[in-house]
């Protein structure tokens, strides 16, 4: 992923209009690239100074088909800065330069949150009712990364990475993981905590598009390795695995 991607799932994050596919690759990003973190930042505090300053007004006709005409056709790329085919040279921006986007870009993202105000229920509505209906583990992923001893340990996968957000505080843990291989309908993706020599079942999950952001049932206490294994629908029956984990992350 590069910068211009993460910014464009940045700005859906401040707006709550994410998928569960598209907030677990944000999520990761994120954590991958601590520099992007402005970023993030950036668009938060613009989705709350919109939702602060306007307040949800009856749309006129043909509003809404005006900004999503308008939104198509902003280009997303500075227009004095254009792409030669026959330079072959790369430059990369400075800090300074990659920490600044491109004006067009705050527009369309400004349209957007306009858009999520005259679309019927204003702004300020649509967020807060996105924030008090997110996904469980999305919430307690947000509790973990706020706590003050939040840590996270990762596992590469075959085609991504699998992360474990932890807080020993709260003793909450949450998987985050890209990459996941398919896996027939009978079949389901069940998490561990395994302390010394005993696996601890800690629910089940599915993977959206080979992504998912899953919280472990349980406390995580300090020294447990959390890890994955496939087993059948519902779980393993006895409570055991029976399969060998496809990961194991230790979280001391």
């Amino acid at each position: 992923m590069n910068e211009h991607e993460f910014a464009e799932l940045a700005a859906g994050h401040a707006l709550h209009t994410l998928s569960a596919q598209d907030e677990a690759r944000y999520l990761e990003a994120l954590s991958a690239h601590p520099e992007w973190e402005p970023i993030a930042h950036e668009d938060a505090e613009t989705a709350v100074a919109l939702a602060e300053a306007t307040a949800p007004v009856a749309p006129s006709a043909g509003v809404r088909d005006a900004l999503l005409d308008r939104i198509a056709s902003t280009p997303q790329l500075p227009a004095e800065a254009p792409v030669s085919e026959s330079d072959d040279s790369f430059v990369l921006p400075q800090a300074s330069e990659r920490r600044a986007r491109p004006k067009r870009l705050r527009i369309m993202f400004a349209l957007a949150a306009c858009l999520a105000l005259v679309v019927g229920i204003g702004f300020g509505s649509v967020a807060l009712n996105d924030h008090l209906n997110r996904p469980a583990a999305v919430v307690a992923l947000d509790e973990i990364e706020a706590a003050a001893d939040a840590s996270q340990a990762s596992a590469p996968l075959d085609d991504g990475a699998a992360t474990v957000h932890w807080s020993a505080e709260l003793g909450t843990a949450v998987l985050v993981a890209d990459g996941l291989a398919p896996l027939d309908p009978d079949r389901t993706y069940q998490l561990w905590f395994v302390r010394g020599e005993t696996p601890l079942p800690a629910g089940t999950f599915e993977a959206e598009s080979g992504d998912a952001v899953a919280q472990l049932d349980g406390e995580i206490h300090a020294g447990d390795v959390v890890a994955v294994t496939v087993e059948q629908e519902g779980g393993s029956p006895t409570g055991l695995p029976t399969t060998e984990p496809i990961f194991a992350i230790p979280t001391e």
